[in-house]
């Protein structure tokens, strides 16, 4: 038996690292103890604890357990377990994995026994349920979500495993069995157990030669994606050039397109800096080009050269507050007539290059301001510009 099966937890008590859900008197640890559990989705990365605490949940219960694989799912197969409890005081509780992966159709099909509560139903996903899960299911379920297990759980539970077995652990090479494994225990219990045949006692060698990298949450994963990609996206508009790049080479090594990178770089280089540097949209529109081109590994240099310019320039969102602020006036029934004069077959229009390139006309019915500038970089530029403008000095 596996390190990871044989030190599976069996008791509320002996989960780690979730002591927000399940510690003493948290919400999700007083459901379970009140037996008034209701449908629940659990999301989190892998080896945080999801089958494990699924398991526990029917133990404490007393509850029949059946475990199903959205990847292999059969609705025939849960009809006969739905079936086998139809007059049965104690209903079962059928655990899902995987539960993204369900159709609608078969997502369809659960809600009557969801609601009819032919059984309990714990889902489990590396991806939010939010994101995954028809709108009928999430309002039939609680969402609850784990996290990575922190590294002072993962030394704890690997020294009291590690003293069990006999297993003696180098001190680098503890670290790395912890520090590496991302807060996957699973990962880190399955590494240790290689590892000890391997070299007696446990030495860094013996586990960078089976792990040579840490592991990573990379992207691949709706909710790594995003949170990743808002991470990036907010240390450069924090102008932190070092966290930039580093949530940039976080999202590479998880296999993010280029491309999509560019594109949220360019998003970012119009909302966030806009006119206080209207080079980063070129730059931003240049570097989207070049990576379609080059593809990875070179499309990282140019990335990089384009988070450090973002992340380095002036910042202002005037244009999208303005357009916003525009959008909004719009939706709220302003609907102005356009002056006769700027019509497009007007004769009374007055045109400014014959005015030495600025009259004063009507542009709009009533008098708005949706843009205010920021005074921040170039846009101090285009502001005395403006106003030389009006006042016939350019």
């Amino acid at each position: 038996m596996s390190l990871a099966l044989k030190y599976r937890p069996t008791t509320l008590d002996e989960i780690i690292g979730q002591d927000a859900l399940l510690g003493e008197g948290a919400p999700l640890r007083r459901l379970i103890e009140a037996d008034t559990l209701p449908h629940i989705f659990l999301h989190g990365p892998p080896g945080s604890g999801k089958t494990t605490l699924a398991r526990v949940i029917a133990s404490t219960l007393k509850r029949p357990f059946y475990e199903l694989n959205a990847t292999s799912f059969k609705t025939e197969d849960l009809r006969k377990i739905f079936k086998t409890y139809t007059h049965a005081l104690q209903k079962p509780l059928v655990f899902i994995d995987e539960v993204h992966r369900l159709s609608k159709n078969q997502q369809e099909m659960l809600l009557p026994f969801m609601e009819n509560q032919t059984a309990l139903i714990v889902g489990a996903s590396t991806e939010n349920p939010y994101y995954t899960m028809t709108a009928a299911m999430r309002s039939r379920a609680h969402l609850f979500q784990l996290n990575s297990i922190d590294e002072a759980s993962m030394y704890q539970q690997l020294d009291k495993i590690a003293a069990a077995e006999g297993i003696e652990i180098e001190a680098t090479a503890r670290d790395y069995l912890v520090r590496s494994s991302s807060g996957d225990l699973r990962a880190m219990l399955n590494l240790l157990e290689s590892a000890a045949v391997i070299s007696a006692p446990v030495a860094l060698e013996s586990l960078k030669s089976i792990r040579s990298h840490a592991m990573q949450a990379g992207s691949s994963e709706a909710e790594s994606h995003y949170d990743l990609a808002s991470a990036m996206i907010k240390s450069i508009r924090g102008s932190d050039i070092d966290a930039g790049i580093y949530y940039l080479a976080r999202l590479i090594s998880g296999g993010e397109p280029p491309e999509f990178l560019a594109r949220r770089l360019a998003i970012l280089a119009s909302e966030d800096i806009g006119n206080a540097n209207p080079n980063a949209l070129n730059l931003a529109a240049s570097t989207l080009t070049i990576v379609k081109n080059i593809g990875y590994p070179e499309a990282r240099i140019p990335l990089a050269q384009l988070v450090i310019y973002l992340a380095s320039s002036p910042k202002s969102n005037s244009a999208y507050e303005a357009v916003n602020s525009a959008q909004k006036a719009i939706a709220d029934g302003e609907i102005h007539p356009i002056p006769e004069q700027i019509k497009t077959d007007s004769k009374t229009y007055l045109y400014p290059h014959h005015y030495g390139g600025w009259v004063k006309q009507e542009y709009l019915k009533k008098t708005a301001h949706f843009y205010h500038s920021k005074g921040s970089g170039f846009e101090k530029n285009l502001d005395l510009w403006l106003a030389k403008i009006k006042e016939g000095t350019t």
